[in-house]
């Protein structure tokens, strides 16, 4: 089987040396060369082609987002961010997967060797994945507007999931929205110390209120979103005539944790056909269950379609199982919500 080759950027020796052996001891990969900044690693990527880029965010003479932009605009191909578990690195990962990058993953902050492992896995899977995505389906493009309908078909809830390419398919939708939808919750599987940063960044791109759940239970409000954080999971019931999402510490549910199936099979017993089901980009099958339930129960279910998705695997996987009612570009995912939503929907 051809290995994937892979091109690491990294001005630190250290870590391109750790990062070349934890790489290359994954026998379906191959590091092909190293460059210590942006310069070196524009001749390597001519002289190698490599199937996967990994790239420093912090380096001298051009930084990571500056040199993913240029890359992408003229050679556009899969790459994976290696960001600091800081603000300052949240943000810049959250701008270079809008530019284009597929995915990221931390610096090692321990050295036990129990850890390394769990790191080595978590690193050579992203950048399979990464070999695997749809790269142009993650460039940059203009939102539409939308009109809100005068009435919203008894909907009283909007559920989004996602997870690979979610964060900028969660945007792309949010941006797209107008303002005064029933509430909804969002569940992205994302690193505990990026989810505050994401939460403001869909915040500043869009109409809709977007907040972070940081209180263990908060009343749902009309032309708001709340944002799952990255180590709870989202859940929704009701007090009477009042909608409240909750966090949930149970462990991780399809190995994740937030979890699209915990929120899905939630928003199906609490809500039922008065919901809007929405599963974007990803790896896995993470809410494809709970989606199936929702329609079921009578909600209206939405895929991504294939040739949009970074990763078709959450969606692939709930439409193979007949869970979505309906499966577009996500570029007409907001356009579907709102359909859902007006009286003929």
């Amino acid at each position: 089987m051809k290995k994937i080759r892979v091109l690491i950027v990294d001005d630190s020796p250290v870590y391109r040396a750790l990062l070349s052996q934890l790489i290359n001891s994954d026998p379906a990969l191959e590091v092909v060369a190293a460059a210590e900044d942006p310069l070196q690693a524009r001749e390597l990527i001519k002289q190698h082609n490599p199937d996967v880029l990994t790239l420093d965010i912090e380096m001298p003479k051009m930084n990571g987002v500056q040199f993913l932009k240029n890359l992408m605009r003229l050679r556009p191909m899969p790459v994976v961010m290696i960001s600091t578990l800081t603000q300052h690195g949240a943000d810049a990962t959250l701008a270079a997967l809008e530019l284009g990058a597929v995915d990221y993953f931390p610096k090692p902050s321990v050295d036990n060797t129990a850890e390394m492992l769990n790191y080595k896995s978590l690193v050579n899977d992203k950048i399979k994945i990464a070999a695997g995505a749809n790269v142009t389906s993650v460039m940059p493009s203009a939102p539409e507007k939308l009109v809100a309908p005068k009435h919203h078909h008894h909907i009283e809830l909007i559920a989004i999931g996602a997870s690979t390419g979610g964060t900028e398919a969660v945007r792309k939708v949010l941006s797209s929205l107008p303002s005064g939808l029933p509430p909804i919750v969002i569940t992205q599987h994302i690193s505990a110390k990026f989810s505050a940063s994401f939460a403001q960044r869909l915040n500043d791109y869009s109409d809709i209120e977007v907040k972070e759940l940081t209180a263990t239970q908060a009343p749902l409000t009309h032309g708001c979103a709340y944002l799952a954080p990255g180590d709870k999971h989202l859940t929704v019931l009701r007090r009477g005539s009042h909608l409240y999402c909750q966090l949930d510490d149970r462990p991780a549910v399809n190995r994740h944790k937030p979890s699209v199936d915990v929120m899905f099979d939630a928003v199906a017993e609490t809500v039922g056909a008065k919901a809007i089901g929405v599963i974007l980009t990803g790896m896995g099958q993470d809410g494809a269950h709970g989606m199936l339930r929702m329609k079921q129960l009578g909600a209206r279910t939405i895929a991504q379609d294939k040739d949009s998705s970074v990763v078709w695997g959450m969606p692939r996987v709930a439409v193979e199982m007949g869970a979505a009612l309906s499966v577009v570009d996500i570029n007409k995912v907001a356009q579907q919500i709102v359909h859902y939503l007006s009286p003929d929907g």
